[in-house]
């Protein structure tokens, strides 16, 4: 399948980029709005039926409440009185940030359990085309794999191609986290992969949670695998725009800002990922400590100062990605400025030995998933720079305990 994530149609790129002027055209007339016309989908219902809610004769709390104010009203609750909520409204509850992490688990399997049958349904629906009921069997068995009981689902949305969010480790007690925002192409079918599992969400943050652990075995850390925005589908417009990456960035900032206790948190953004951290940045909490970018074809701004966030910004790129081709540049709000790998661009930058190409930077073994592991637990000291020089430790000191010397 072409993928702006794994296949290189740079021509294409190249293509919608002298074609901005048309897009502007396009834009202006309409073309935007028809596409953001959208009926209502599962989330959205269930979130209308809790907003017509009550308890005990009392209204429920508007679910767009600030995150602090739902966890006061959540922790006001008895557990009999929490879990009746999920049960009944469990799209709303597993999606709603402030909820307390564990009982958004438990209302996303109850989501999960009924999408499957849902798509089980389907699966046998003689109205679908043959390929049709194929891909509702793939989809039964996603939601199906997703409900295991050792599975953290932290958001789940079945409508369309789908978004979900996956822990790995302990939220509550972490001492730092991670979270892996990746490209193109990710939604619930490809968030985990057989093949190629380490370029797909939950391969990169099982990886990346576990070079955390080897790296410091005293630190808690728990990895968040966030596909909890729709991301472009292949290579075209909206892979060359950051019409994806702005409505992601909205989602990106509203599940940190909700993330329990104050702990240090770094972001691993992917590729097109990159592009939803970086208009993300100015937004983000000060608790945001970093942002590294792996495969990024820009940022949405022509230096590192611009994002405008107190985060270390690290990237890299390994020698043989495919990215390194396309246009660091922005014409009419197609492409994604400059090169974060650049000098110019004010970046630490990184080693990525061993990553071999666009889709490896989670492979272990590879110094790219080392560093991530390295900034992961905070031990910026035991980083490996891209360059002799050691410019991307200046000015920094390790907090972990553990780590390469």
């Amino acid at each position: 399948m072409t993928s702006f994530d794994t296949s290189p149609q740079l021509n294409v790129w190249r293509a919608l980029l002298a074609l901005a002027v048309v897009f502007v055209m396009l834009a202006t007339t309409g073309w935007t709005a028809l596409r953001n016309q959208r009926e209502a989908t599962p989330l959205q219902a269930s979130l209308e039926s809790w907003a017509h809610g009550r308890l005990h004769g009392y209204p429920l709390p508007d679910p767009d409440t600030a995150p602090a104010q739902l966890t006061r009203f959540f922790a006001s609750l008895t557990s009999q009185e929490r879990v009746r909520l999920a049960q009944r409204y469990p799209l709303a509850v597993g999606n709603m940030n402030g909820a307390p992490v564990k009982l958004r688990y438990q209302a996303n399997r109850l989501a999960l359990l009924q999408a499957r049958a849902v798509e089980r349904t389907r699966m046998h629906d003689t109205r679908l085309t043959p390929s049709g009921q194929q891909e509702a069997g793939r989809r039964m068995h996603r939601f199906e794999s997703l409900t295991a009981p050792e599975r953290h689902i932290l958001a789940f949305d079945p409508e369309g191609s789908g978004r979900v969010a996956e822990v790995f480790g302990d939220l509550g007690t972490a001492e730092r986290i991670s979270l892996v925002v990746p490209g193109v192409d990710t939604n619930l079918l490809t968030f985990q992969r057989t093949s190629r599992g380490y370029s797909a969400p939950v391969g990169m943050a099982k990886a990346l949670y576990q070079a955390e652990r080897e790296a410091s075995p005293a630190t808690r850390t728990a990895v968040i695998a966030w596909a909890d925005y729709t991301a472009p589908a292949g290579l075209g417009i909206d892979s060359a725009t950051a019409m994806r990456a702005e409505t992601g960035a909205v989602r990106l900032n509203a599940l940190v800002r909700a993330l329990p206790g104050s702990s240090p948190v770094s972001l691993f953004c992917h590729s097109y990922g990159s592009v939803v951290c970086g208009v993300a940045a100015h937004t983000l909490p000060d608790r945001v400590a970093d942002i590294a970018v792996a495969g990024s074809p820009g940022m949405r701004v022509a230096n590192a100062s611009h994002l405008r966030t107190t985060a270390h910004v690290w990237a890299m790129r390994d020698a043989d990605d495919w990215i390194q081709d396309v246009p660091y540049m922005e014409v009419g709000g197609l492409g994604h400025g400059a090169d974060p790998v650049s000098s110019a661009f004010g970046a630490r930058v990184l080693s990525a030995r061993g990553a071999d190409g666009h889709a490896g930077y989670f492979e272990p073994g590879t110094e790219s998933l080392l560093n991530f592991a390295e900034i992961g637990i905070g031990a910026y000291r035991s980083v490996y720079c891209a360059h002799e020089d050691e410019a991307c430790r200046a000015g920094l000191s390790g907090t972990a305990t553990a780590g390469r010397a």
